[in-house]
C-alpha cells in the first residue's frame, strides 16, 4: 500500500478528513522550505504538496506566481527540489509527499529518469497541472513503474461524459479544483461542494481533495463535511511573506484542527 493510500485508510477509520498544505519549493530559499516541510508534518499535515517552480504557471494566481518567481531567483531547479525531498526524508519516512508542477520541466528532465529519481528521493505522487488527459500516456507508464500515484485534476466544468476519461489511470486521490479560475481567488461554498462532490464520487472510489480557494480553518471544516481532504496553498504563502515560518505553522495547526471537525 502506498503512503498516500495508507493515510486515507487510517483517516477513514478515524472518521476525519486530511489536511494537505502546500509549500513552493525554494520560496524564499531551500532552508526555509525544509523548515516548513518538517514543521508542517509536526503540526498536523497529513500529506504535503510541494510546488515545482516554473516560469509560466498558467493555473496559479498572483500569490503562487510570486512565490515561484522568488524560488527561481533563489536558484530552484527540478533536481534541487528532489534534493530538498531527500533532505526531508532523512528525518521523516512517514508523511506522503506530492509533487505538483507543470509538464515542461518534467519533459526537459526526461519522464523515465524523472519518475525514477522522484521515487528514489521519496515522492509518493505527482500532479501535472497542464497534462491533458489525451496525453497522459506520457507519464502513466513511468509513474506506474516506480509506484508513483498520478493524481488528476477535476473541475466544476468537467462533464459526466468526460469524468471517466479524466480519472482513468488515476490513483492516490482526486484533486477537485473547486472553482473556475486561478488559485487563491475565491472559495467554493458549502452548497457548491454538496452538489459537486457526490457527482464525482459516482465515477471513482478514490478520496477527493478540495483545493483552489481553501484559506481558513472554518473553510477547511466545511470541506471536511463533504470531501476527504482540504488543500491549502495561497493563504499559507501569504502568511509566510507577512509573518514568517512560525506563523505558517500556527496556521497549519489550526487548519488541522478544522478538518478534524468532520
Amino acid at each position: 500500500m502506498s503512503r498516500i493510500a495508507g493515510v486515507f485508510e487510517r483517516l477513514r477509520a478515524e472518521n476525519r478528513a486530511a489536511l494537505i498544505p502546500f509549500v513552493e519549493a525554494f520560496d524564499p530559499d531551500e532552508q526555509t522550505s525544509l523548515l516548513l516541510l518538517n514543521g508542517m508534518a509536526a503540526n498536523g499535515a497529513d500529506i504535503i504538496e510541494i510546488g515545482v517552480p516554473f516560469t509560466d504557471p498558467m493555473a496559479d494566481g498572483p500569490t503562487i506566481q510570486a512565490a515561484g518567481r522568488r524560488a527561481l531567483a533563489a536558484g530552484a531547479t527540478l533536481r534541487g527540489v528532489l534534493d530538498l525531498v531527500r533532505d526531508f526524508r532523512r528525518g521523516n519516512a512517514a508523511t506522503p509527499l506530492v509533487l505538483m508542477g507543470y509538464l515542461n520541466p518534467f519533459l526537459a528532465y526526461g519522464i523515465k529518469p524523472f519518475c525514477r529519481d522522484a521515487a528514489e528521493a521519496g515522492i509518493d505522487g505527482l500532479i501535472v497541472v497542464d497534462l491533458p488527459t489525451e496525453e497522459a500516456d506520457l507519464l502513466l507508464p513511468g509513474a506506474a513503474a516506480n509506484n508513483l500515484d498520478v493524481i488528476r485534476l477535476v473541475a466544476p466544468t468537467t462533464t459526466d461524459e468526460r469524468l471517466p476519461k479524466v480519472l482513468a489511470g488515476s490513483s492516490g486521490f482526486v484533486y477537485y479544483v473547486s472553482i473556475t479560475g486561478i488559485t487563491g481567488t475565491r472559495t467554493a461554498t458549502a452548497e457548491d461542494l454538496a452538489r459537486d462532490i457526490p457527482r464525482i464520487r459516482r465515477f471513482t472510489k478514490l478520496p477527493i481533495a478540495v483545493g483552489f480557494g481553501v484559506r481558513t480553518p472554518a473553510q477547511a471544516a466545511i470541506v471536511a463535511q463533504h470531501a476527504d481532504a482540504a488543500i491549502v496553498a495561497s493563504a499559507l504563502i501569504e502568511k509566510l511573506c507577512a509573518s514568517g515560518v512560525e506563523s505558517v505553522l500556527q496556521d497549519v495547526k489550526a487548519l488541522a484542527e478544522g478538518v478534524r471537525r468532520k
